[in-house]
């Protein structure tokens, strides 16, 4: 019986869990496909649907080492695309995504009015909540063990006073859409509630290339605002719309990976899944 993304993201997600606890000791990949409950031929397997990297690439990307080396090219990087808008030479990046601010007045109503409609998708990265409301995407948040609840509770605190309505019929065209998207090029566009400093920030990320990163004063030096480097690294982790805004392309400026507000293991996960994506040719 063929698995499903969601339930090939777990097994990733536990192999990565293990090596962050062996790390050190370097284990074999027929101990970490063990780790999985896989054997080695179909660890490799899954890693190669999943990721469309082989195991052997995608474990030498979670080093600390890959991660210095992947900031430290990405800078001159990084000048080109918020200078010019747009990606590296031959690969679309995430300015297909639109973001639209509620007006002062929705932002002080915290909602009141506005209706939005929810439900729970599969994903590459483990199942999520996607949020919409007539003018677009309000919240894409991954679901932490099974807790559809605390997702839920989260998600209206960012909207106190709108109507939320669970409609998994209406949010499923969208949810299907959204890993997609950069593929294709087709335009998504985001309906967010945050303040004027979180929105800059929120579309400075948007600038970050897949297959690069950048650190927290990256970001802050881009907006004008080199001193702001924690305020910066506050408006990141509330982000309320995981993958499309690319926070998890942020890392530390020592290489570290850092924390992230859907789980470490799967920032980690996404940041190794873009290469793979990078790294495959184009039809």
């Amino acid at each position: 019986m063929k698995t499903q993304p969601a339930d090939d993201y777990l097994r990733v997600e536990k192999a990565i869990l293990f090596l962050e606890k062996n790390a050190r000791r370097r284990p074999e990949l027929k101990e970490i496909a063990r780790s999985a409950n896989l054997s080695e031929y179909h660890f490799h397997r899954l890693f190669k649907r999943w990721a469309g990297i082989s195991p052997k690439r995608f474990l030498q990307a979670l080093t600390l080492e890959r991660a210095k080396e992947a900031l430290k090219s990405s800078g001159s990087l990084l000048d080109v695309t918020f200078e010019a808008g747009m990606s590296s030479p031959g690969r679309l990046h995430d300015l297909f995504v639109n973001i639209e601010a509620v007006t002062p007045d929705e932002f002080r109503k915290q909602g009141a009015g506005l209706k939005i409609r929810f439900g729970f998708h599969p994903s590459p990265f483990g199942e999520c909540l996607v949020a919409v409301t007539d003018r677009g995407i309000s919240s894409l948040a991954f679901v932490p063990q099974g807790d559809r609840t605390k997702v839920i509770r989260e998600f209206k605190k960012q909207w106190k006073h709108a109507e939320v309505l669970e409609d998994r019929s209406a949010t499923k065209p969208v949810a299907d859409r959204i890993f997609g998207a950069a593929k294709t090029g087709e335009l998504l566009t985001l309906h967010l509630k945050g303040t004027n400093f979180q929105l800059k920030v929120w579309q400075a990320l948007l600038n970050i290339p897949r297959g690069a990163v950048a650190s927290y004063e990256d970001i802050a030096r881009k907006i004008g605002r080199p001193g702001a480097v924690r305020a910066v690294a506050n408006a990141v982790a509330h982000n309320p719309v995981a993958f499309l805004i690319p926070c998890h392309r942020v890392i530390r400026k020592t290489g570290a990976i850092g924390g992230y507000r859907w789980g470490s293991q799967r920032k980690k996960a996404m940041l190794t899944w873009e290469t793979g994506e990078t790294a495959r040719p184009r039809s």
